[in-house]
């Protein structure tokens, strides 16, 4: 468990000291580019305080009020942050569109670039790792959370860039640049928003992954069919419903034994968080 909430303190505290470096920079040197880079450091401290919230959460055992577990809050939490990183996208788009109309020149000097800089490099490792874990550990909290490292650092890119074009003469680069990152932004949130959307509501998994299930129903001694296969999303683990077929002359015990194996094998499957398996004799019960 402590591997799940790792990035997330790597996050917290990563995030909240960019944004206090890039913020004290950018109005020390009048840069509203570092100004709102730093701003959205900052909205990413938030967002991972809500993600690590949203984990400790969708962790919690089943209790009365929730019966089969909490799972669900991790894609809610997600679907928040998306939405969150689709306000981003919007501030970046606005703020650009606003700097290529009414472009204002500054002084760059060193520092600022390098500040730029190291911040291009800690984002752009720090969603390396959280992206990592995040698909390791099945996260959608991580994930969600990785794209906002990714985010900054494109913002980040973009104010590089737009400080070596100011510096150059060429007031309009930055403006050019965060519209671009800004656009990337809406396609990484939609997509992680309609995934997040899908676990929220029960769709079912790719055809893949119920053909792996009805092999594994197969492979166990005794088989003779699968039918009614049914599989859901309850948060981002599956539920399983599949009727297994049994020879009319086996036991009450070994046809409990074989839905038991059954029930082992597909709940060895990563993506599966629960089996239930109903058995049926061959020629007598549908």
């Amino acid at each position: 468990m402590e591997e799940l909430y790792r990035p997330i303190w790597v996050s917290i505290v990563g995030n909240l000291l960019l944004s206090v470096l890039k913020l004290v920079v950018g109005f020390l040197y009048s840069s509203i580019a570092l100004i709102s880079d730093g701003a959205h450091s900052l909205s990413d401290v938030v967002t991972s305080v809500i993600g690590y919230l949203g984990m400790r959460v969708s962790s919690k055992p089943p209790d009365k009020s929730h019966p089969f577990g909490h799972s669900r809050f991790e894609p809610l939490v997600a679907f928040l942050i998306s939405e969150a990183l689709l306000l981003v996208a919007y501030e970046i788009g606005r703020d650009s569109l606003f700097r290529l109309l009414h472009g204002t020149a500054i002084e760059v000097n060193s520092l600022m670039l390098g500040v730029t800089v190291l911040s291009i490099l800690a984002k752009e490792l720090m969603f390396r790792y959280s992206v990592y874990v995040g698909r390791k550990l099945k996260s959608q909290i991580l994930v969600a959370d990785a794209y906002h490292h990714r985010s900054d650092a494109l913002s980040s890119v973009a104010v590089l860039v737009g400080l070596g074009l100011q510096k150059l003469g060429f007031k309009y680069g930055d403006a050019l640049a965060g519209l671009v990152v800004a656009g990337f932004l809406v396609k990484v949130s939609a997509e992680i928003i309609l995934e997040n959307v899908g676990y929220l509501t029960g769709s079912a998994p790719p055809f893949e992954v119920c053909e792996e299930i009805r092999k594994r129903a197969m492979s166990v001694p005794n088989v003779l069919g699968v039918h009614d296969l049914r599989a859901h999303y309850v948060g981002n683990k599956l539920h399983v419903e599949l009727h297994i077929e049994v020879p009319p002359e086996i036991t009450l015990k070994g046809a409990h034994d074989i839905s038991e194996e059954v029930k082992k094998r597909i709940e060895e499957m990563p993506e599966v968080e629960r089996a239930f398996v109903h058995v049926d004799i061959k020629g007598v019960t549908e």
